[in-house]
């Protein structure tokens, strides 16, 4: 019988779905397929092994898995959303690498450059491993996506499988191993193929020798050129492969020249990928892996509180403090419960420190430990406060920003909004005394003028919170308990978008949005001054709403600008009319778990096609590209994707739709549109007899100018990293803006202008830095923007690093046995062993941070040795019918061992020799089921 360690620690089965290493699904398997499959198994045997850990069943989904039914087997079925664009992000970054990177080697192993390709690999998991440690996960899901693509290509590029290799070369991901035998640059590799027979095209002392070798490549006609006798990479485009030795030895698709040997080069890509996923898991944890994928207890969503701690928000932090305790009681224990807690005060001259913690408790005291100081000002450094919140909460993340005073960093504007978009993130403003909510309270003159906001600076909250489809609700003190209450009720982590609009200047305007049966606690969401509305449902019913006691709505609450109505369900087509010659907002809001994921995609400019998402808006108008993902259904089906006018009427551009299968769809407008819109899109889930409706909460723009900027995403503490960056744009000669910034504060240099001639492109680079103190693992989010002349137009590009501190500790702890005591008869049910182990990390390694029991029913306690920092003495005793046990061993850069001990013949194994198996056995274990 298979031990059960097996099954907890190792044995990650991975199930052939599809597939491989082209860019864009086919017949072939592609680098899409084969990170999502290893990524869904990595994950069902993670929650596996929770719930063993945890003492429950644990019930496998129904193959072929799917984030739907991985994510229902996990118990986090609310997790589904956050869990789809975690795949996504790391899938589409794998993907990006063929685009971003294709005429660098190192990046798909070719040209025999193992070794700086392993290096792109090594680097990248301890950037990873740390990233994980500081809890900064989607800079771990983009480097991660990143050092996936060589590994794969490692399969495809490289002669392993030729050799008659079946499982992954795991020295790949282990800085201190050597990779294998490496062809010399003068060795001949290859032979010509036989016509277009490649098949025994590598020289047979390569194979027999276990030599490893890679195919050269070069687009260029006559130019292009390789080494004497060595291996081209194949394909059409490659012109070295018309070279002797003619021919190629990739295996990118089932018609390369390799092609015979396609599906065994994937299946072992996948086994790799899972072993990689395996180490990663180790070193974080389960529960910080599940993070990592975007899976979590409770609600996905983060609560974030972005607060005004100045003398006069007294009151306004009693409601903070009201509403926090509020929502953990309201929701501990269920689904909606928050997985994450963030909290950022900002006053003058400061804000900050971020606070972000998963304990409902401790966020808690600490929400209310929060006093008042200062406020001599009357502006206060809020847009600050929440830059920092929107590059630390999670993508799709709700925020709750409270003041009673203007902003004095308002140079920050686009910057905010640049974030806003990248993060999709709703930013509601919970902003009193302004000057129109103490007019309504008829205080007097000197009063109202030591802090109310003035009718300008209260527009910018505004705008900010319509580009984010949240609301800037102003009202008094007094009546701020109420309306934050309200607000919060939106709290849940199935929260979807059927519709929001905006008017500015007011108008009477109709809209429509479509409930559909997944639909549940309806609401609308109204801020204006003098608004009126008249509801009309599916069955021709229609109340207005100074009406109290019509059927249609059960509950209509106004408090300040903000109305909010809660609305009977009716299943189908609804109409609202809005009556205000104010600016009003108009948002409705359900909770449904069908929704949907989106990202502005270009095509490569590469040989071999593929799309790349865009980090910046998209060009306005010329033809533009969403890549469109539908979650919480694997029957739903999409049917139309509209770009919607957000504010000033209600124009919208309708896309040509083409399903890509496993519910993507590409998405092509013939032309981006010059004003601000929002994305909506409609579809039918299967057996259901009404479409659904969905919108993004975000508001988005498209621009006249193309920003365009690359650079590696690791940054290494008191080393300056350049950032080179390209402007173009098709308007007059002028200088053009630049502002860059970043979330830390980080020393950089940066143009201010640069002149830019119509219709051409100028180039530019900012530098940054981060302190030699830095923490490995920290993130820092570097925002570059620029603007036309004229100040009418502008975009932006958001860039993500991972600090890394290596201290050159690439090895894992070592365990070294004091003590054995096993004299064990063969009436094993009366005995017991006993061990006792030191672990240690070397003299100059980061030291021990944790060991645990993995195989072993016996107890076991660990100490720290006396005298020492970093050394673990382990002691553990057992039952002599359970005769072996293993301890996992991991230090304080995620490097992970294992050690295993028996009682029946006295020897242990050592960390390396038992992690080697270990990592082999994931690895066998989807190549057993192929």
């Amino acid at each position: 019988m298979m031990r059960l360690w097996l099954g907890v620690f190792c044995f990650l089965f991975l199930h052939i779905g599809a597939h491989a290493f082209a860019i864009l699904p086919g017949d072939s398997l592609n680098h899409q397929e084969i990170t999502e499959q290893a990524i869904l198994n990595a994950t069902v045997q993670t929650c596996r092994a929770l719930a063993v850990a945890e003492g429950v069943n644990f019930n496998f989904p129904a193959q072929p898995y799917t984030a739907e039914n991985v994510a229902a087997a996990c118990g986090a079925s609310q997790s589904l959303k956050t869990f789809s664009q975690a795949i996504k992000s790391i899938t589409l970054r794998n993907i990006r690498v063929d685009i971003r990177y294709f005429f660098n080697s190192s990046y798909h192993v070719d040209e025999e450059m193992f070794v700086q390709g392993k290096g792109i690999i090594t680097e990248g998991i301890a950037a990873v491993k740390a990233s994980n440690r500081m809890e900064n996960y989607e800079t771990a899901r983009q480097i991660l996506g990143e050092i996936m693509h060589p590994l794969q290509d490692f399969y495809s590029h490289s002669n392993w499988v030729e050799m008659g290799k079946t499982v992954p070369n795991s020295n790949l991901i282990r800085a201190e191993s050597s990779i294998g035998n490496i062809a010399d640059i003068n060795r001949a590799t290859c032979r010509n193929c036989d016509g277009d027979d490649c098949t025994n095209n590598i020289l047979e002392d390569i194979l027999e020798g276990e030599i490893l070798t890679s195919g050269y490549s070069g687009l260029v006609p006559f130019v292009s050129t390789k080494p004497p006798g060595k291996c081209s990479h194949g394909g059409f485009h490659d012109q070295t492969s018309k070279q002797e030795p003619k021919g190629g030895i990739n295996k990118d698709t089932l018609t390369s020249e390799h092609g015979h040997l396609h599906i065994q080069a994937a299946n072992v890509a996948i086994a790799a990928t899972s072993e990689l996923l395996e180490d990663i898991r180790l070193a974080a944890g389960e529960i910080s892996f599940l993070k990592m994928v975007g899976i979590a207890r409770g609600s996905s969503r983060a609560l974030c509180f972005v607060t005004d701690t100045s003398k006069s928000m007294s009151d306004d932090i009693a409601v903070v403090k009201t509403v926090t305790s509020s929502i953990i009681e309201r929701y501990k224990g269920t689904e909606n419960e928050p997985s994450l807690y963030i909290l950022v005060p900002f006053s003058d001259p400061g804000f900050g420190p971020l606070i972000r913690t998963s304990d409902a408790n401790l966020f808690k005291n600490i929400v209310d430990s929060l006093t008042t100081t200062g406020g001599g000002d009357k502006e206060e450094m809020s847009l600050s406060g929440l830059q920092l919140a929107l590059t630390s909460a999670p993508f799709s993340s709700e925020i709750f920003l409270f003041t009673d005073a203007p902003a004095k960093d308002e140079q920050l504007k686009n910057t905010v909004i640049a974030l806003i978009e990248r993060t999709q993130t709703v930013v509601n403003f919970m902003v009193t005394d302004t000057v129109e909510t103490n007019r309504r309270k008829r205080r007097s003159i000197n009063q109202s003028q030591a802090r109310a906001i003035n009718e300008p600076e209260a527009q910018l909250y505004r705008d900010l919170a319509h580009a984010s489809g949240g609301q800037a609700i102003e009202v008094t003190k007094a009546q701020l308990p109420v309306a934050a209450a309200i607000i919060a009720q939106s709290a849940s982590s199935s929260v979807v978008t059927l519709l929001q609009a905006s008017r500015s200047p007011g108008q009477t305007d109709s809209f429509t949005f479509i409930v559909d049966q997944t639909v549940t606690n309806l609401r609308v969401y109204i801020t204006g001054k003098s608004v009126t509305f008249t509801l009309t449902s599916p069955t021709g019913a229609s109340q207005q709403s100074t009406d109290s006691s019509g059927s249609l709505i059960n509950n209509l609450q106004q408090v300040g600008n903000f109305i909010t109505a809660q609305l009977q369900k009716q299943v189908g087509k609804w109409k609202m009319e809005m009556v205000s010659t104010n600016p009003y907002t108009l948002r409705v809001i359900g909770q449904s778990s069908v929704d949907f994921l989106f990202d502005f995609v270009v095509p490569s400019e590469g040989p071999f096609g593929g799309f790349d998402t865009l980090d910046t808006r998209p060009r306005a108008g010329v033809t533009g590209r969403l890549l469109v993902s539908i979650t919480g259904s694997d029957s739903a089906t999409v049917n139309e994707v509209a770009l919607v006018e957000s504010s000033a009427g209600s124009e919208e551009i309708t896309g040509a739709v083409a399903s890509q299968g496993d519910g993507d769809y590409l998405v092509q407008f013939d032309m981006m549109p010059e004003v601000e819109f929002s994305v909506r899109v409609k579809g039918r889930v299967q057996g259901s007899s009404n479409d659904f409706q969905r919108q993004s909460s975000t508001n988005f723009r498209a621009s006249n100018l193309t920003l365009t900027a690359d650079s590696e995403n690791i940054l290494i503490p008191g080393t300056p990293v350049s950032v080179p960056f390209t402007v173009s744009w098709t308007g007059s000669d002028g200088n053009v803006t630049i502002r860059a910034s970043n979330n830390k504060g980080f020393d950089l240099t940066s143009p201010s202008m640069l002149f830019l001639k119509g219709g051409n492109s100028t180039n530019g680079t900012v530098t940054l830095s981060a302190p030699t103190n830095t923490p490995s693992g920290s993130d820092v989010i570097l925002t570059i923007e620029a603007e036309t002349p004229d100040g009418t137009d502008s975009n932006y590009i958001v860039l993500r690093f991972s600090i890394l501190n290596s201290n050159g500790d690439f090895s894992h702890p070592d365990c070294e046995l004091l003590n054995l005591q096993s004299n064990c008869p063969e009436n094993c049910s009366k005995s017991t062993w006993k061990l006792d182990v030191r672990v240690t990390d070397g003299d100059n390694g980061a030291g021990v941070d944790r060991v645990s029991l993995i195989q072993g029913n016996g107890t076991y306690n660990t100490s720290l040795e006396a005298g020492t920092g970093n050394i673990t003495l382990v002691s553990y005793t057992a039952s002599c019918c359970a005769p072996e046990m293993e301890l996992l061993v991991i230090d304080r850069v995620g490097n992970v061992g294992s050690c295993l001990f028996s009682a029946r013949d006295s020897v242990s194994i050592s960390v390396s020799q038992s992690l080697s198996l270990c990592l082999s056995i994931v690895a066998l274990g989807y190549l057993l089921l192929n």
